[in-house]
């Protein structure tokens, strides 16, 4: 008595035969999934970073981001919870860009106080990229609030800003964290300023006597 299962009329038979092989129609190896996973994630970001600075936060949404990627919500909502979320991986990769340059440009200064004039400098024409002003100034703690606002602050600037004012008065003055607030506003005010039309030349000159004088 046989025991192997009835022919489905219904279903093609496929016989096993080797791929077949084209001449110039080699296939793609395909890639490794840490790949895939970096390549989605950053055309969801660069979406969402055109959108958020061309329409603002609230008059974007995750529709409209989804498809400027070319992916699915889905794919969106696989990597992030919401849109604010999805706005809280954009404004890090940002700060993390301006954290970059300022410390490229104040890397091989000769003294402490050249360092903080160079990343002043840093500072200010990191922010002046298109939109970047409006993202970590003015969406960010619209969005997310003042606290969340002075988190991203202290893990991409506070820190450096603080020693760096230590370094060159020579001393912790004993209010060296709320000096270094204070000149964060500063620069963020600036940053603002050029945003709004001001005149950068003349920003980044007021800056720089301002930290000469803190410094001096």
């Amino acid at each position: 008595m046989s025991t192997s299962t009835p022919l489905d009329p219904e279903r093609p038979i496929r016989t096993p035969h080797a791929p077949s092989k084209l001449p110039g129609k080699a296939r793609a190896a395909p890639r490794p999934n840490a790949e895939r996973i970096a390549v989605t994630r950053a055309a969801l970001l660069d979406a969402a970073h055109a959108l958020f600075v061309e329409r603002g936060y609230a008059a974007t949404s995750t529709p409209e981001i989804s498809a400027a990627a070319g992916l699915t919500r889905g794919a969106l909502y696989h990597h992030w919870a919401d849109k604010a979320d999805l706005l809280r991986a954009v404004l890090e990769r940002e700060a993390e860009a301006v954290r970059l340059a300022i410390d490229a440009a104040s890397r091989d200064a000769a003294t402490p106080e050249q360092a903080l004039l160079r990343g002043a400098d840093a500072y200010l024409d990191a922010m002046a990229e298109r939109g970047r002003t409006r993202l970590l100034l003015v969406e960010a703690p619209a969005v997310l609030g003042t606290a969340e606002l002075e988190a991203l602050d202290a893990r991409h600037f506070a820190s450096a800003l603080q020693q760096g004012l230590r370094a060159t008065l020579r001393r912790d003055t004993g209010f060296t964290t709320a000096l270094a607030r204070l000149v964060s506003s500063a620069f963020d005010r600036a940053a603002l300023d050029i945003a709004a039309g001001a005149d950068p030349a003349a920003a980044q000159q007021a800056m720089r006597w301002l930290v000469k004088r803190l410094v001096g």
